[in-house]
């Protein structure tokens, strides 16, 4: 079973909603046995990191996600729910993530051309690297999926599974152990989206 964890911040319906069309069993909680009982864990996220960040603090559920990783549990973070996987952000400030992958969360504005808009918004083809991760065991590469992000995590490229080309190549998604994220939406993403939820959610 999957658990979505709920804290107020997130695409909880539309989630749930596509991990239901898969006939992947999942229920949205903000409760920590709940969540300690769960296979495994999706932080979804939308919005600011600090915000953010604070009512993960708040609820007690950002030592949960620390603890649960240590004991080995899959946990996949989406949007800015992998941002908040990573060490640090520089969104608006100097903020502490979980550090559960090493890096930090940089601003686009200045590191992709003038001329490029941002927030990327759209749809953007994903160049798998590295060989194939268990995420995208059902995905082909250059298959375009949905973002919507105006800040990147910058990481030793060893943690990077996909990137996206964007002026320069932006993370897409990462993986430290068994932590991983996506910076695009697979429940936004179709049917490719929902090829990515799949294999998270056969992952044991």
């Amino acid at each position: 079973m999957t658990v979505i964890i709920d804290y107020g911040v997130g695409n909880l319906f539309s989630l749930k909603s596509s991990l239901a069309y898969i006939g992947a069993e999942s229920i949205v909680s903000g409760d920590a046995d709940v969540i300690r009982k769960a296979q495994r864990i999706i932080l979804p996220g939308v919005g600011a990191f600090e915000d953010a960040s604070k009512k993960l603090a708040s609820s007690g559920l950002d030592k949960v996600i620390k603890q649960e990783a240590e004991n080995g549990k899959y946990i996949m973070g989406i949007c800015l729910g992998m941002q908040m996987l990573f060490e640090k952000s520089y969104e608006f400030g100097e903020h502490e993530g979980l550090g559960l992958i090493p890096g930090s969360i940089v601003p686009l504005k200045g590191a992709v051309p003038d001329e490029l808009k941002i927030p990327q918004i759209g749809w953007n083809a994903l160049n798998i690297t590295g060989g194939k991760d268990d995420l995208y065991k059902y995905t082909d590469n250059n298959t375009h999926v949905y973002f919507v992000h105006s800040f990147y995590a910058k990481t030793d490229e060893k943690y990077v599974t996909a990137t996206t080309e964007y002026g320069i190549q932006v993370t897409a998604s990462a993986k430290c152990g068994r932590v991983m994220g996506t910076q695009y939406h697979p429940e936004k993403s179709g049917k490719y989206g929902l090829e990515i939820l799949k294999a998270f959610t056969e992952l044991k």
